[in-house]
């Protein structure tokens, strides 16, 4: 009896120190999935969440809501998306049964050439100022949804963010912890502080914060369309802006702006299509990852473990070669997509892995030719949405045009000079780009929409959540929550080469066994408290007729439905 009542005292006192254990599902999970029957909204900020299920209540549909919440979300995280960026989304309508792929991604000014960098004697293009600046495509990104699958009125869609906007919200703790280092290395440049630190500060928690420049441009789109940004009033103060600033971006690039409707590219893995958009972005990344992992019993080697994580880093380096050489626009290049993600291009870059020793160097493959936010929102007719955004660093490239309440984005810099590259600058070009959306269907129909924001991290994030879930079994919540892997160093489509093998980063929670023989093999192990991702995902179960909704623990988001 002694010994019991000591055991329950201690059993205690472990969970007045750590924590209570989850009864059900994995130690790592922060929550249960959410479930709902008729709608579901999974986004990075809860007020976002929030205007989508209104718009779904209200009568919109899918494609309504995640315009309302992605207009919102530039207001209320500033640090990851804005009308200044660009967007790419995949959307199911379930109406004809089919997958269709947005590329709203913006071309670098006509008239900014390669000479200008050359006799300048630019080494590469900078991160921020007036010359990373390209054109921002996310406005043309929601007329385009909104006329194809939209079942609302754009100045209803657009009412809550102007209605935030003016009146204020306040900030919640991630994205105010971002907001304070972007805006003090982005005060230099003009209006930066007038609009993102008033008072000469970033505000900070629980702070109301208002932006009536941005309501007024919000209400400028909500009466005259997509024009009123390309061709109206916005586009001449941004033409002003930049030639004030010695920067390239015109009038004429902002009015010849178009969208692209693109096919989305897949590759089976164990029975599940996944679905990427093809370059310019890095989508089908993670489709040359799952391809190699496919070869390999992963579920036996378990979550966790050494084999899995060796075979996991080594695959992302394979894929993240090509994607150095081969992911460009492709409106100027012959790229091999089709090649890129065949299986058996995928095993003969799996005969590269050394299953006892990490890879120091890697080439990309021979071919026989030739910071963000993610969301996701499905409604009760089936449709559902894909949808990712973004300024590329942050706030953007500082450029912050007078009167308009937002900055431009700096993703121009993603281009390289090296002469003869695939994703070389060149006037009128869309950049490499990182932001991809991702979907899942099961026999012909949808089986998940999710994504996993964060740079270079995205495609490796994209296949892991796939493998925890289809590999090791687990549910949207816990693929999300599990420990994630990162490996950085590989070659990029900037020109910098892959040194020494890379780093791999492992979140906490990744055995100490599985560390010290990652070591042995030669991999460079280090942990860091970021840099992992922020996700979102929507499963939808026929059997039951229910959406099952996850949420980033790592970042201010929420998923609901109703």
């Amino acid at each position: 009896m002694k010994s019991i009542l000591i055991s329950l005292s201690l059993a205690m006192l472990f969970t007045a120190v750590f924590g209570q254990d989850r009864i059900t599902g994995k130690a790592f999970a922060t929550r249960s999935e959410v479930i709902a029957q008729h709608g579901m909204a999974c986004t990075s900020q809860p007020l976002a969440t929030q205007v989508a299920l209104d718009i779904l209540k209200d009568g919109g549909n899918a494609i309504d809501a995640a315009i309302a919440a992605n207009a919102l979300l530039g207001l209320v995280e500033p640090t990851g998306n804005g009308v200044g960026g660009d967007l790419f989304a995949i959307v199911w309508d379930a109406e004809t049964k089919q997958l269709y792929g947005l590329n709203a991604s913006g071309r670098s000014p006509r008239s900014l050439t390669m000479d200008y960098f050359k006799e300048n004697n630019y080494e590469k293009i900078p991160a921020y100022g007036p010359l990373p600046v390209s054109v921002p495509g996310c406005v043309d990104g929601w007329f385009e949804l909104n006329k194809r699958f939209g079942s609302m009125d754009m100045n209803q869609i657009l009412k809550p963010a102007i209605s935030y906007a003016r009146e204020g919200f306040p900030l919640t703790e991630l994205i105010a912890y971002y907001w304070a280092g972007n805006a003090r290395s982005l005060s230099r440049y003009p209006n930066v502080n007038e609009v993102y630190m008033p008072g000469g500060k970033a505000p900070e928690k629980g702070e109301i914060f208002k932006n009536p420049y941005l309501a007024s441009t919000l209400e400028a789109l909500a009466e005259g369309g997509r024009d009123a940004f390309y061709k109206g009033e916005i586009a001449h103060t941004i033409d002003a802006f930049m030639k004030e600033q010695g920067g390239k971006l015109s009038y004429e690039d902002l009015a010849s702006h178009t969208s692209e409707w693109v096919e989305p590219v897949s590759s089976s893995y164990r029975g599940y299509d996944v679905w990427e958009l093809p370059p310019n972005g890095q989508g089908i990344a993670a489709l040359q990852i799952l391809n190699i992992l496919e070869q390999y019993d992963i579920a036996a080697m378990g979550f966790g473990s050494s084999e899995y994580i060796h075979h996991f880093v080594e695959a992302k380096k394979l894929a993240f070669e090509d994607r150095a050489k081969y992911y460009a626009d492709p409106a100027f290049n012959q790229l091999p997509v089709d090649e890129l993600i065949s299986k058996e291009y995928a095993a003969k870059r799996a005969e590269l892995i050394n299953p006892k020793r990490a890879s120091r160097n890697l080439d990309a493959g021979e071919m026989e030719h030739g910071n963000t936010i993610y969301m996701t929102v499905a409604d009760s007719h089936g449709n559902m949405i894909s949808l990712i955004q973004s300024n590329f660093r942050g706030l953007g490239s500082g450029m912050c045009p007078p009167g308009l309440g937002f900055i431009l984005q700096d993703r121009g810099e993603l281009f390289t000079l090296e002469e003869g590259h695939y994703n070389v600058y060149e006037p009128g070009k869309r950049p490499f780009h990182t932001i991809i959306p991702a979907f899942i269907t099961k026999d012909g129909l949808p089986y998940m929409s999710y994504g996993v924001m964060g740079g270079s991290m995205q495609p490796q994030g994209h296949a892991q959540i796939v493998v925890n879930m289809i590999d090791f079994g687990m549910n949207i919540q816990e693929a999300g929550d599990a420990p994630r892997i990162r490996h950085d160093g590989s070659s990029q489509p900037t020109g910098t080469k892959m040194t020494d093998g890379g780093v791999v980063n492992l979140e906490s929670g990744i055995p100490l066994e599985s560390i010290r023989e990652l070591m042995k093999r030669g991999h460079h192990i280090q942990s860091s408290n970021g840099g992992y991702g922020g996700y979102q995902a929507i499963m939808w179960d026929k059997e039951n007729g229910v959406y099952y909704g996850a949420s980033e623990s790592r970042k201010d988001g929420q998923a609901a439905g109703y």
